[in-house]
């Protein structure tokens, strides 16, 4: 009933999204001391969904309205982290992992609230109906 409600398919989007950050956080911190190993990077959910000229996909058919936002989203492009390699060609930074990690939890955080902020607004209103 509720799935096709934009509010919904937004933080359902954006829940996935932070679970594909994460997982990537944890294959580069995983591969710390692989030499050569390149640290990959998602873009976050606020990059990729106000940010149209570098994401054509993404564009707002009216105001307040964001097409599509569900593929794009979760099939967003991984990237190589371009920082200076270590002496064995590694790029991964465990400093930073550990605040991607972070990042990606706040925004997985964030995004369970939206979820349960509309439910519990969608359950009041029919309730009073």
């Amino acid at each position: 009933m509720f799935e096709n409600l934009d509010v919904f398919k937004m933080s359902s989007a954006m829940a996935s999204h932070a679970g594909r950050r994460q997982a990537l956080t944890a294959q580069n911190a995983a591969n710390v001391d692989t030499p050569g190993y390149r640290a990959k990077r998602l873009p976050s959910f606020a990059d990729l969904t106000q940010s149209p000229d570098q994401h054509p996909a993404l564009r707002a058919t009216r105001a307040g309205h964001l097409y599509g936002v569900g593929a794009e989203v979760t099939h967003a492009r991984v990237t190589e982290e371009r920082n200076d390699p270590a002496p064995d060609g590694n790029t991964v930074s465990v400093e930073r992992e550990m605040l991607e990690s972070v990042s990606a939890t706040r925004e997985h955080s964030r995004a369970l609230a939206i979820y349960k902020s509309a439910l519990t607004i969608l359950q009041t209103t029919l309730s009073r109906s």
